[in-house]
């Protein structure tokens, strides 16, 4: 596995809100051959959660200003699909005392298509239904994705 040898292409660091304060962590994209390893490794998510699972998207916007990270706007979606087919449309984060680590590809986007987005992490699970973003609740955290150089 070549990612295991190489920097990320690009990484966001992860800030918890007023939501939830102790959250941060990482997500780093390895960009590979036709497709994006995604490592997300995040600490001080609530335990309190009823499922565990946490809504995990790529949004559109390009900051994590705002009142509950309105600058984030909504999920990244060029090609206009329905949810959860949107781009940004990312595996649920499962917390396990706190913790969640998460490693996936995708080929719905490039790294170079992210960079400047922002990664969000949501209060509740994404049902992978809900119009237009799968009533994943308030926006918990957020970093901008930033290539890394």
């Amino acid at each position: 596995m070549q990612s295991c040898r190489k920097c990320p292409d690009a990484v966001a660091r992860i800030t918890g809100g007023a939501e939830a304060p102790q959250l941060s962590g990482c997500v780093e994209f390895y960009q590979e051959n036709g497709y994006v390893l995604v490592v997300a490794i995040i600490s001080g998510l609530p335990r309190e959660s009823e499922t565990g699972f946490f809504g995990f998207h790529i949004h559109q916007g390009r900051d994590c200003s705002g009142a509950g990270f309105s600058g984030t706007g909504s999920h990244y979606n060029p090609a206009e699909r329905a949810h959860p087919e949107h781009a940004g449309d990312l595996p649920p984060l499962l917390e396990c005392r706190g913790r969640a680590y998460l490693s996936f590809r995708t080929d719905r986007f490039s790294v170079n298509d992210i960079i400047g987005r922002t990664v969000v992490i949501h209060s509740d699970p994404d049902d992978f239904h809900t119009q237009p973003a799968g009533n994943a609740g308030k926006k918990i955290a957020c970093g901008v994705i930033r290539k890394r150089v």
